[in-house]
């Protein structure tokens, strides 16, 4: 497998990519301190695995993901276990390795990685976010589609592998990703603003500084977001 590495400190792209040295089937093509570096490279190459770092000034590994078009395997690399959740929100990502990494916790993450299908979509969340017609969403729960009126749904969060879809009268935790169910709702009344939430605009309550209130969920919005988000506004 062709890869790359991509983290801000130079002593820990030097550790992975001596630990990818020791993988006869890993090929390291290029190293980056930053994720725009990254991205322009990507939209010139094409790669089979990254190694990402989460926290990275300006521009995280979450907003990398975010703005590349079909992203391959990725493997975070982080000093921080509290996104591990989070992370497989993301369908591209393979595994999730907390630094210092071992050689043997290294090696899992590449048999995970080869592994796991060529493609980045999630077989399992496809299969339980329906399409929609008209006013309505189908989801697949417990082997029945259920139809929820869509602008009945005033917020939608990321819980792991699940996601939990709040409407005005009922709320259904569904097997599927944010990814997929925000392809399936309309951008006119829904928008992602963070990368666990989507909230139906029509529904704010009120905003105060980098969070939302609807219903009785106070929301937090990221920086990258935040912008998108004061358009869509109605301001006097």
């Amino acid at each position: 497998m062709n890869c790359i590495i991509i983290d801000d400190e130079a002593t820990a792209r030097a550790i992975i990519s001596q630990l990818c040295s020791n993988v006869p089937s890993l090929t390291v093509l290029d190293e980056f301190p930053n994720a725009i570096q990254a991205i322009k490279y990507l939209n010139q190459n094409e790669i089979d695995l990254i190694f990402l770092d989460i926290h990275m000034p300006d521009f995280t590994g979450f907003d990398f993901i975010e703005t590349i078009k079909n992203p391959p395997k990725i493997v975070l690399t982080t000093s921080d276990a509290n996104f591990a959740i989070q992370a497989f929100e993301y369908d591209c990502i393979v595994d999730y390795l907390v630094k210092p990494i071992t050689p043997e916790r290294f090696q899992k993450a590449i048999q995970k990685a080869e592994s796991s299908p060529v493609s980045a979509t999630s077989s399992n969340a496809s299969e339980h976010v329906e399409t929609t017609s008209g006013n309505d969403l189908y989801v697949n729960i417990d082997r029945r589609l259920i139809k929820i009126d869509i602008p009945s749904i005033y917020l939608v969060e990321a819980k792991g592998d699940y996601i939990l879809i709040k409407t005005e009268d009922k709320n259904y935790t569904v097997h599927s990703t944010l990814k997929k169910i925000e392809e399936k709702l309309p951008d006119s009344l829904f928008l992602k603003i963070h990368r666990s939430y989507i909230i139906n605009v029509q529904k704010i309550i009120d905003i105060e500084d980098n969070s939302v209130l609807i219903k009785k969920d106070v929301i937090p919005v990221s920086r990258s977001n935040r912008p998108e988000l004061m358009k869509r506004l109605n301001l006097l």
